[in-house]
């Protein structure tokens, strides 16, 4: 059995014990456990199913127990937990994945006497805050030597608390004493957060959950956003068994009650969310732009070389010669502007820079990738080479403040600067030296890392250190990766009361989805708020949204009920002439743009729009009129011309449908217009004139021969209604089949 079977059963299982079906769970549970050979589990499945059984008859006979609801919640938890056991044991013996190969190995190391460990680890921070009080140069290198060893020791607790399932109660207390320790650093605070998520997510612990609250009452920002983070990703994860846990549900209701935390816990969610538009932003940054600046490279080498970039140049002003350099790529500005505007609204934007700087040996070690950023790692200071340390670890005290950069980007930059040539890192120092500080000194003028700011910085940091590892870890297959689940916090019992208790939050969260175009789940949160109170721009939101999911009927409700409330009516009375036309209702549809046009008379689309109601209607003297109206107050249309062209042949204007089509193909005619043309000269009568313009549009490179047949029949009845005799279209197409074939011999 591989690891996804594994999966995919204890998934299967849990969603029927949340739904209370437990039979079916305990049957199968049964075929786990004997396909399997885990007759260890076999006697606690027999007991519980008998449990059951013995509750049922009781209830069905009638006999009165005040204790049955406590028994039956009892069951759930005990299948909940024997189904996760054996799951667990099947992982165990099958599980290929690196965390699983870890855990193996960890089970053979595990920390006996965890309170000694934990003293051992707390006298080396206290032994170094002696020692910094006492300059002794000739300590250093056994200081380098006994950071490597505390953090070595570290790392084994991580993982102890990590591939622990269940923590005993001196593991829990010794965890509680690390996180309110204040001589532990809040990097090793953070770090022993991050291996409660990742172990919670191997296997459900309440008690790790409650330290995870616990560490969110920590005054340090790193600490308190990492645990709210794993909290939100833990109770998303088992929300259809959260239910069973009174204790975790009134730590919530608690913590609701204070304004930080429901500030802390939209910033989050919404980052969260925002994960999903890295991979567009990538593929923008692959597909758009790095093409442009492959073609300006050879320009980039000549005007922007490295002797101008270390001249005069380094001056305030901006290079005159830039906007010129850009003549060839004039989109590439504004989409270098709008990666700009997406950074500054927190959007990931440096996945793609950093996806080929997580080679480095310092990344084999799992724990690193979300270890704080901090000077003092040991793989930071081994890297670097005595003539160097100034300089880096003014560096690194840089990177320490700025948050443009997550945790795992920063590790990987430090790296990649000590493999720069020496003569050209002192130049890239001393650039991003500048740059650093510039940043550094707005950010502080902008108050941007004050309390409140501070906080949503920390908490995009570590959702971007998780994103790193569940899509660059060269062995991220195993794990589970919560950036592919959908993040729909509001359909996610745990978190249902709660969100629609703050409106704020719930429209906050609907507000970004609809923002980054993701309909259907913006939908669904305007339609919870839509329960509890109406508003015209909820409803009109709603409408748009079905709208943009071709759902006209659904988008037409809404449109028609925000029309009652008078609000942006203009705006709302198209849209519903939209839906009645792309319904196929062009009547009703023009009885809305008509309302339009009493209100803005020189509206020349809904102008448009009532030619193609009429039209459809085929009001054809009514549609040339609308049409001849956005003529004549916008001359210079050349769009005007095509439906012009059409209508007047469909009224047998042929001279004056010829006028209007000349003028297209003089122009700059598509394969329509070529063959619109055609029409009108075949009837006028000039077959041969017809021909050609036939053969132009089906020689067209956006016109197939499919497709050019499928269109002329589709006009056929208003050729015949013009005088095109019948019995000489069989004739013309034969003609024009031997004319295309004749040119293509030819070719």
């Amino acid at each position: 059995m591989n690891e996804t079977e594994i999966k995919n059963i204890h998934k299967k299982i849990c969603r029927l014990l949340s739904e209370r079906k437990l039979k079916p769970a305990f049957d199968l549970l049964d075929k786990m456990i004997t396909a399997n050979g885990l007759g260890e589990f076999g006697d606690q499945l027999f007991d519980l199913e008998q449990n059951y059984r013995f509750m049922l008859k009781y209830t069905v006979e009638g006999i009165t127990d005040p204790e049955r609801q406590k028994i039956y919640h009892h069951l759930l938890l005990a299948t909940f937990e024997l189904a996760d056991q054996c799951a667990h044991s099947l992982k165990m013996k099958f599980s290929t994945s690196l965390e699983y190969q870890k855990k193996r190995g960890f089970a053979r190391i595990n920390i006996e006497n965890i309170q000694e460990y934990y003293s051992q680890l707390e006298s080396f921070h206290l032994e170094n805050e002696l020692r910094s009080l006492i300059s002794d140069p000739s300590a250093e290198n056994k200081n380098e030597l006994e950071e490597e060893n505390h953090f070595q020791k570290l790392i084994n607790l991580i993982y102890h608390y990590w591939f622990k399932n269940k923590l005993s109660s001196e593991e829990i207390s010794s965890c509680l004493d690390f996180l309110r320790n204040p001589h532990v650093p809040n990097h090793e605070k953070s770090l022993m957060v991050t291996a409660l998520t990742l172990g919670l997510l191997l296997f459900f612990d309440e008690q790790k959950i409650m330290l995870l609250f616990e560490a969110y009452e920590s005054d340090d920002e790193e600490v308190n956003q990492r645990a709210l983070t794993g909290l939100l990703l833990i109770l998303y994860f088992y929300d259809r068994r959260i239910f069973l846990f009174p204790a975790i549900s009134a730590r919530l209701a608690m913590l609701n009650e204070k304004s930080a935390f429901r500030k802390h816990l939209e910033k989050i969610i919404l980052q969260l969310i925002g994960s999903k538009e890295t991979e567009k932003i990538q593929k923008k940054l692959e597909d758009e732009i790095l093409p442009e600046m492959m073609k300006l490279s050879p320009n980039l080498q000549n005007k922007l070389s490295l002797e101008a970039m270390l001249g005069d140049a380094l001056n305030e002003d901006k290079n005159p010669e830039w906007q010129d350099l850009f003549k060839d790529s004039p989109g590439f500005l504004d989409k270098m502007e709008e990666l700009s505007e997406m950074q500054m609204k927190g959007a990931d934007i440096f996945m793609t820079s950093f996806s080929n700087l997580k080679s480095f040996p310092f990344f084999s070690e799992l724990t690193n990738w979300f270890v704080p950023f901090y000077p003092n790692h040991p793989q930071l200071i081994r890297s670097s080479s005595q003539e160097d340390q100034q300089d880096n670890r003014k560096l690194f005290d840089l990177l320490l403040k700025t948050p443009v950069l997550c945790n795992s980007d920063k590790y990987s930059f430090s790296f990649s600067m000590q493999t720069i040539p020496a003569e050209y890192k002192k130049m890239m120092f001393d650039s991003l030296t500048e740059e650093f500080d510039q940043l550094i000194e707005a950010e502080s003028e902008e108050d941007i890392i004050a309390q409140s700011k501070k906080a949503e910085a920390v908490s995009g940091q570590y959702v971007r250190d998780l994103y790193r590892f569940y899509k660059l870890h060269p062995q991220r297959e195993g794990f589970e990766n919560i950036f592919s689940w959908s993040f729909d916090f509001h359909n996610k019992f745990v978190f249902k009361d709660l969100l629609r208790e703050e409106h704020q939050l719930l429209r906050s969260i609907a507000e970004f989805y609809f923002a980054k175009n993701y309909f259907r789940e913006a939908a669904d949160i305007y339609s919870l708020l839509l329960k509890d109170f109406e508003e015209a721009e909820l409803l009109q939101k709603l409408a748009f949204c079905f709208q943009k999911l071709d759902d006209f009927e659904l988008a037409l409700t809404y449109y028609l009920k925000a029309d009652l409330f008078d609000q942006n009516r203009i705006w709302n009375l198209k849209k519903i002439a939209l839906c009645y036309r792309n319904l196929k209702k062009p009547d009703l549809a023009l009885g809305y743009y008509l309302q339009v046009i009493a209100l803005e008379p020189d509206n020349l689309g809904v102008h448009i729009s009532v030619g193609h109601c009429r039209m459809e209607l085929k009001q054809y003297e009514e549609a040339l009129k609308s049409y001849f109206k956005v003529e004549y107050l916008s001359p210079g249309n050349k769009k005007i011309w095509r439906p012009i062209g059409w209508c007047s042949l469909l009224l047998g204007k042929k001279q004056q449908s010829e006028q209007y089509f000349r003028k297209l193909v003089e122009d700059s005619p598509n394969k329509f217009d070529l063959m619109n043309m055609g029409h009108v000269q075949w009837c006028l009568g000039k077959r041969k004139i017809a021909l050609d313009y036939y053969k132009q549009s089906i020689n067209d490179a956006e016109m197939s021969e499919q497709e050019f047949m499928d269109a002329f029949h589709e006009d056929l009845e208003h050729l015949l209604q013009q005088g095109v005799d019948p019995d000489d279209v069989p004739i013309m197409l034969d003609q024009l089949r031997y004319s295309l074939e004749s040119d293509n011999g030819l070719k």
